[in-house]
């Protein structure tokens, strides 16, 4: 598997990502490789100072640009297309990269994959989902962020996604699936969760 991840993320950058890669790359099978995407001379710098990788497991890709955190998503992703996030989720639409991950701005993310990769057939936008812990087995969170006017159809969209990440990722048969709201009874809560 190759992972594409997006270097120049976190307020950190490109230190924290470096760092985690290394960690990753030493707890994930041999078959894992990380492509780190962004500034290919501060990452060099940042991977000369935390030690060395495993070999043939890490590579650079350079990317020219950043996004930075409060600016406007959609007119990143329109302006900057050299940026650390489109080159990375450019990387999987080339299947040059089996996944993208960021923890830089999820609207920009959000904004980018859409125009990159398109959206999944039958599903009209995209959701955060969040692994959360639970005394048993952990749980998804799905619209976790980055959405806003959401229809009670979209709820059934990502309700439908969430399931089936949890049957195919976690391998857990027929997922049990609820809304957060602020009670059972069916008249509560805001007219979304009313509606949905």
């Amino acid at each position: 598997m190759r992972i594409a991840l997006d270097a120049m993320g976190t307020d950190r950058h490109p230190d924290i990502e470096v760092a985690g890669a290394l960690q990753a790359l030493r707890e994930l099978p041999a078959d894992f490789e990380l492509l780190l995407v962004g500034d290919e001379p501060r990452i060099a710098r940042a991977l000369a100072e935390a030690g060395p990788a495993p070999a043939g497991r890490l590579h650079i890709v350079h990317a020219e640009e950043t996004v930075a955190p409060g600016e406007p998503p959609a007119s990143a992703v329109r302006r900057k297309r050299k940026s650390s996030i489109a080159v990375g989720l450019g990387l999987q639409k080339e299947n040059k990269a089996d996944a993208f991950v960021s923890a830089g701005s999820t609207g920009a993310v959000m904004a980018a994959s859409l125009f990159l990769l398109g959206p999944v057939p039958g599903v009209d936008r995209p959701a955060v989902a969040t692994p959360l812990p639970t005394s048993a087995e952990p749980l998804l969170l799905i619209d976790a962020g980055a959405n806003v006017d959401t229809k009670p159809h979209h709820l059934a969209q990502f309700a439908q996604l969430a399931a089936i990440y949890v049957e195919d990722v976690w391998q857990r048969p027929n997922p049990r699936v609820g809304l957060l709201n602020i009670g059972e009874e069916p008249e509560k809560g805001d007219e979304l969760a009313v509606e949905t």
